[in-house]
């Protein structure tokens, strides 16, 4: 599961689809829908919201809105478009992370997209975050 903390702009076709149905995936498990993943480090800051399922569907808002812009047609009863939820850190080691993970990930599955943001060095991050000082999260499995 990789529940993005950059904004879903920068994703490829097949990560904005894998980012929609992981996601979709981490709001059943904050909903106690699923067995499964319910101690899945990415979901933390999530649970440590006050209203942990408002936050993920702030989050899924902020994808289904990207999707729209592309021209996807992701259905947006699976998500309360009503919901709202404070602003979750992240720090910038974590977003620096990402960045470069992703990079990865986007020169071996979609090169000419890796190519657009070739002049980004401060990626933004997703709507739902805020960028404060700081290394990689705790969380994740450098």
């Amino acid at each position: 599961m990789r529940v993005w903390s950059l904004h879903p702009r920068y994703l490829d076709p097949p990560g904005l689809v894998a980012l929609w149905r992981e996601t979709l995936l981490a709001r059943k498990v904050l909903h106690g829908l699923t067995r499964g993943y319910r101690h899945h480090p990415q979901l933390r800051r999530f649970q440590a919201q006050p209203d942990p399922a408002a936050a993920i569907d702030v989050y899924l808002a902020a994808v289904h809105a990207e999707a729209t812009a592309r021209g996807y047609r992701f259905d947006a009863s699976k998500f309360d478009p009503e919901a709202r939820s404070a602003t979750i850190a992240v720090s910038c080691g974590q977003l620096d992370y990402e960045w470069q993970h992703l990079r990865a990930k986007l020169a071996v599955r979609s090169p000419q997209v890796l190519a657009r943001w070739e002049e980004v060095t401060q990626p933004e991050c997703h709507p739902l975050f805020v960028p404060e000082p700081g290394p990689v999260a705790e969380w994740e499995k450098v």
